[in-house]
């Protein structure tokens, strides 16, 4: 069994992890929280917000990065019985996007917490599709822990 097999919220349980609400959810499954490592999945339906003739467009493929993190973030907090906190994006940098993944395609986001100083985590974001990196950036996020 690998990783992406292994799923520890779908769908129906992702969103207690994550501020976002429909239309703008763009994780399906997490499928690893743990160690600043974050992994989920998206599978790319012609209804998402984000696809355009076919393909899930650039902002889609960022929005996925930062919520994969958000989502890391969420489950990390239940866990400890806190509050999800808000994030926000403070910076996107070194955005390198390859190739937009199809509709009925499943893209793969691994996020890897680099550092975390108070309430500012800079993360590293990878998407993969069929094997292949589609989309990577370091990203830096803001948390409003109220």
């Amino acid at each position: 069994m690998g990783i992406y097999d292994h799923v520890i919220a779908d769908k129906d349980k992702i969103q207690q992890f994550i501020p976002q609400r429909a239309p703008m959810v763009m994780v399906d499954n997490l499928h690893k929280a743990e160690g600043g490592q974050t992994i989920s999945s998206l599978y790319i339906s012609k209804e998402n917000i984000f696809c355009k003739d076919g393909f899930l467009n650039e902002p889609g493929l960022i929005e996925n990065i930062a919520q994969t993190a958000a989502v890391g973030v969420g489950f990390e907090y239940r866990n400890e019985n806190k509050p999800v906190p808000t994030g926000y994006i403070g910076a996107i940098q070194k955005l390198n996007i390859y190739k937009l993944p199809q509709e009925n395609q499943t893209i793969y986001t691994e996020v890897n917490v680099e550092h975390k100083v108070f309430n500012t985590t800079l993360i590293n974001g990878k998407i993969m599709c069929e094997d292949e990196i589609i989309a990577d950036c370091t990203m830096k996020i803001f948390l409003d822990e109220k």
